[in-house]
């Protein structure tokens, strides 16, 4: 199995992750996966799952066990990832200190569902939850946001999920969608006039800087479980999101 391109991990990070998924399980009396199918391979399905997000019937597949053997490893295995991962997610604060920090919202999806229109999104034409990413210049993440409903503007999810406060002394870039915020934002063209040559070579330089927050998010959408629709439970998403995130970062080297 080619480790990086389906687990997201090479092989020496598989390894060490299951050396401290095993070492966290030895205080305990209950094994949350079957003996058969045995803990490297619990990780690795877990993992490809996440990665990939196929269905759990394609997944039995792949490692000859049946669908409801992956739906027992992989709800007993991701637990333990965010722990043995926890430590690997900065603080945001120390993240972003002394940085130049880039800031964009995106959805995860999550289809429509009964009682909970409020995910839906008239920009994106489509349910889900919104998340805000921050990263510096170069692409790298420095943090993601408790997820909100996906039908809150990004404007207005900055501030809910308490980034504005945070970011109040720290220099950072946003799309127009943050304008009003203390934001570094494209100048828009004013109404009935044209942008003179400055704000146009202006516009043109925080565009160029704001494409590395747009690689950093499709890096964390490799993570196909965040981008091609979750089809498990909603109130499981959230949870999910915070392991995932912990997955990129310990990608990453963090």
């Amino acid at each position: 199995m080619r480790y990086q391109s389906t687990t997201g991990l090479v092989a020496d990070q598989i390894e060490e992750l299951v050396a401290r998924i095993w070492q966290i399980v030895q205080c305990r009396k209950e094994q949350v996966w079957p003996p058969t199918v045995g803990l490297y391979r619990a990780v690795t399905l877990t993992l490809v799952y996440v990665r990939q997000n196929l269905n759990q019937a394609a997944v039995s597949d792949l490692f000859g066990v049946s669908q409801p053997t992956v739906s027992r490893v992989y709800r007993g295995i991701l637990p333990l990832i965010g722990e043995a991962l926890c430590l690997h997610v900065p603080d945001l604060e120390e993240a972003i200190r002394g940085r130049l920090v880039l800031v964009d919202g995106t959805d995860v999806p999550t289809g429509n569902r009964a009682g909970h229109e409020d995910n839906y999104s008239g920009k994106r034409r489509r349910a889900g939850l919104n998340i805000q990413v921050a990263a510096d210049t170069e692409g790298g993440l420095l943090g993601i946001s408790t997820p909100l409903c996906g039908s809150m503007h990004d404007r207005k999810a900055f501030t809910e999920s308490g980034w504005e406060d945070l970011l109040v002394e720290t220099s950072f870039i946003g799309d127009p969608a943050y304008q009003g915020t203390r934001a570094i934002t494209p100048r828009k063209k004013p109404k009935g006039g044209e942008l003179s040559a400055a704000d146009k070579k202006n516009n043109k330089t925080i565009s160029s800087l704001r494409s590395a927050v747009e690689r950093c998010i499709a890096h964390l959408k490799n993570w196909k479980i965040l981008a091609t629709g979750y089809r498990g439970r909603l109130a499981e998403l959230s949870n999910i999101i915070r392991i995932v995130t912990a997955l990129e970062f310990y990608r990453l080297g963090w």
